[in-house]
């Protein structure tokens, strides 16, 4: 990997420094504390029975009567309530997510009943004395039987049809499509994936006696609004649970929900005041974690003869799973999916309906993108067949058709707020550094010699809308809505620093990055400075880490509580340096005095000013602010629509047509986050998601037979990216500061997942253009490229036929 050459990050340790990671050194010495590493005295492990079947009725549940105070089924709950995602969507539909499935099984691996013992094999071997009859119902799989059974096989029998939610969006679309001498239709499939972190879902929970309160610790991304969930489900105020989020192995969006299995557990420790714990397995996370990205686009571009886009018509299916998740709900797939598909790019009729529908399959997450992935796929290709329509190069027409750095701040068509940029510019230097006039030579090369191997390029270019707030949630009328995010600075009375923030970490770097924030306004050592995050007992309240969101929001109320204390620092400085306090300032963690004093220079470090206020309050100024060295700030942009990072990824491929094989042969990515707190992390996130994105392209698929089972249940058949299928990445940054954060910093973590099964897509339908080849599902398997090959093949063939067979007649 390569980071830019220009961009070496500012010296020292404040914003803009390539600081290294302050977690790095306990995770690569073995010393993270994971839920699987805790113990407790008569810890219990838990482990849970899941449907063997897609869809059907349970008629009976038995258990075995040695085992029946270790064994629990739904109706042994007592006093906890389903999981129900509340909406104030138009035409969304409410599901019961039973905590224990009750009545009806909806998907291949929902959980039955549960067993409990001293360890995990043991209550494995109680899970199989329960004994479960389930009577057969048709399967719904896809979208398409949701919607051909509708009326009489439905996931939810009170419903009156398959479908969570529709939604629409109609700008002057008949207008601006009329007459239109370029059309271009495309339909485009993404396949349904596992977000697969390294640790799966993990809870433990036991009750505390001390403090009368539930005690959770758990794998989350979100633990306020955890808390928030079991207090409901539990009927259980929540100043009685304190949740705790300790090193999190990765989440991408999988530990951001409430979990069947959190309640669960949580519930055994308030009923038995034991511990209990469940850790899921990678099999489990197989068979019941096959919850993202599977979308099913119809577009029409409307366009001149020169590929500028004048309309975009499009119908989007979402295969939702059996159950709306708490407390973002399905909702949000299809609110960003009609929200974003139009891209960087400006035309003014667009025309959109999207339907996210039941199926049984587990119920979908957001997942590192939410939907961006899909709709920067399907507009992407869709781009590409325009330019190939109208005999122009795809960058050419990419041009042409994005926002222009002249037109910034944009409002689009689907009323997204565009801070700033030059989208334009992004893409024209990934083509220079990928070297796009050599790359298309070596094509021509490749296709005069006749060989089996092609070489191909592909560009995409995107916007990644993070850290978007109230406004927009509401719109999507969530049952629990982001605000203010808050954070709090304590000065300790030697001179350090404790930030506390509710949002946690689960690889973002945040214990450096919010640190680096204190130090560019205290300068005090990043080494003095501790992130006490992910518990709600000992945090100011955050809904947590998702949607690109922590450094914007909770690293903004950082900023802002640390510009609270800073006066009060100035003040005491002062005082106690004889000098008046407008002629003093903070300079590398010490109260300086630089002019109007008779002895030159004066300083006086935080240390003593801490010291001062903790330990010999006689030496403070009489006037001195009560509130101390301490203060807890909220923070939110004036404009809350979301900040909008975007890049352009490049990409050159090499095919070979006898076996299907793609490699990928360089990368490049040109992108725009704003002010970087830190260019070293921004690339490590970019580096992950890239990776993530070349699974969606090429090797992550969860396919479903007709009766509703998953096919990959291991790790032999759900194939992930490993080190030798990523290649070499080139990042080049450029840097346009948002007008409303702090530091004019914006959310980037999910970016790097966004753009890759479009670019590389992109590429490989380049280098077989000339064979009529056009791959448009995801994912790139050497199968589907022979097979693409082979159609390809066969209509040239009935091409070339077409002249005689008209001789004939």
């Amino acid at each position: 990997m390569s980071a830019d050459e220009h961009h070496p990050g500012k010296p020292g340790q404040g914003v803009g420094a390539r600081v290294p990671r302050k977690e790095d050194a306990r995770h690569l010495l073995g010393k993270g504390k994971f839920v699987s590493d805790m113990t407790l005295p008569d810890l219990q492990e838990v482990a849970f029975l899941r449907s063997p079947i897609a869809h059907g009725r349970i008629t009976s549940i038995e258990k075995a009567s040695e085992y029946a105070d270790r064994t629990f089924t739904r109706e042994d709950l007592d006093g906890a309530l389903d999981i129900i995602a509340c909406s104030k969507l138009p035409t969304y539909k409410e599901s019961i997510q039973p905590l224990l499935a009750s009545g009806k099984v909806r998907f291949v691996g929902e959980p039955m009943a549960m067993c409990f013992a001293p360890t995990r094999a043991e209550a494995e071997d109680l899970i199989e004395t329960v004994m479960i009859q389930i009577d057969d119902l048709p399967a719904i799989p896809s979208v398409s039987v949701a919607r051909e059974q509708a009326a009489g096989n439905r996931v939810h029998d009170e419903w009156e049809d398959n479908t969570f939610l529709t939604l629409d969006m109609d700008k002057r679309f008949a207008e601006l499509s009329a007459g239109a001498p370029v059309v271009v239709s495309r339909k485009i499939d993404l396949a349904r994936q596992c977000m697969a972190p390294l640790e799966g879902k993990a809870v433990l929970a036991y009750w505390d006696h001390q403090f009368d309160q539930l005690i959770v610790y758990s794998a989350t991304q979100v633990p306020h609004m955890i808390r928030m969930g079991l207090s409901i489900c539990l009927a259980l105020d929540q100043e009685r649970i304190r949740v705790i989020s300790p090193d999190v192995g990765g989440a991408f969006g999988y530990k951001c929900v409430l979990q069947q299995e959190e309640v669960c557990v949580a519930w055994l420790a308030m009923k038995f005041k034991r511990p209990f714990r469940f850790v899921e397995d990678r099999r489990e996370h197989l068979v019941a974690g096959a919850n993202s990205r599977q979308h099913h686009y119809d577009l029409t571009a409307y366009a001149d003869r020169k590929g500028r886009l004048l309309a975009l018509d499009a119908r989007i299916a979402i295969d939702g799973g059996a159950y709306s998740v708490w407390p973002f709900t399905i909702g949000l797939e299809p609110g960003q999916a009609i929200g974003n598909l139009p891209g960087p790019y400006a035309f003014d009729g667009y025309r959109c309906v999207t339907e996210c529908l039941a199926t049984n399959k587990p119920a979908f997450l957001p997942y590192r993108g939410v939907a961006r992935t899909g709709v920067c796929f399907a507009i992407e290709l869709l781009m590409d067949a325009v330019a190939r329509q109208v005999g122009r190069e795809p960058w050419e027409v990419r041009v042409d058709n994005l926002v222009q750095a002249a037109q910034m701040p944009y409002v689009n068509v689907a009323d997204k707020h565009y801070d700033g940029g030059d989208y334009p510019e992004s893409l024209r230097k990934a083509l220079d550094m990928i070297g796009f006039d050599r790359w298309r030579e070596r094509q021509r090369q490749s296709v005069s010699a006749g060989g089996a191997k092609r070489f191909g390029i592909g560009v995409a270019t995107y916007t990644e809308q993070s850290a978007h707030g109230t406004s927009v949630f509401a719109t999507w009328g969530t049952p629990l809505i982001p605000g203010f995010d808050s954070a709090t600075l304590r000065i300790t009375p030697d001179g350090g620093a404790e930030l506390r923030a509710g949002i946690h970490s689960h690889g973002q770097g945040m214990e450096t990055t919010f640190a680096q924030i204190a130090h560019e306004i205290l300068g005090i050592d990043i080494g003095r400075i501790r992130l006490i995050h992910g518990d709600t007992a000992l945090t100011p309240f955050s809904t947590g880490t998702y949607a690109s969101r922590s450094l914007v929001m909770s690293g903004g109320a950082v900023s802002r509580a640390c510009k609270e204390v800073l006066p009060r620092l100035l003040k005491i400085g002062a005082h106690m340096l004889g000098v008046p306090e407008d002629i003093c300032s903070l300079c590398n963690g010490a109260v300086t005095a630089s002019k109007g004093t008779s002895s030159g220079t004066k300083s006086i470090t935080i240390e003593r000013i801490a010291n001062a206020w903790y330990a010999n309050p006689h030496l403070l100024p009489p006037d001195v602010d009560p509130a101390g060295l301490e203060a807890t700030m909220g923070f939110k942009p004036a404009v809350d629509t979301g900040t909008f990072t975007y890049a352009s990824h490049a990409v050159a491929v090499e095919v070979d047509t006898e076996t299907g094989h793609v490699q990928l042969l360089d990368y490049v990515i040109v992108e725009d986050c704003g002010t970087m707190i830190n260019p070293m992390i921004v690339e490590g996130q970019t580096y992950g998601g890239v990776a993530q994105g070349i699974g969606t392209a090429m090797y992550e698929e969860m396919p479903y037979d007709g009766n509703g089972q998953p096919l990959a249940s291991t790790l032999a058949d759900y194939i992930l990216p490993g080190p030798t299928e990523i290649p070499n990445l080139h990042i080049h940054h450029f840097e346009t500061p948002s007008p409303h954060t702090e530091f004019g910093a914006k959310g980037m973590g999910e970016g790097g997942a966004i753009a890759p099964p479009a670019v590389i897509f992109n590429a490989v339908n380049d280098a077989l253009a000339d064979m009529g080849v056009e791959l448009l599902e995801t994912p790139m398997t050497p199968r589907r490229v022979l097979a693409a090959i082979a159609q390809g093949r066969r209509s040239r063939q009935a091409h070339a036929m077409e002249p005689l067979v008209k001789e004939c007649t």
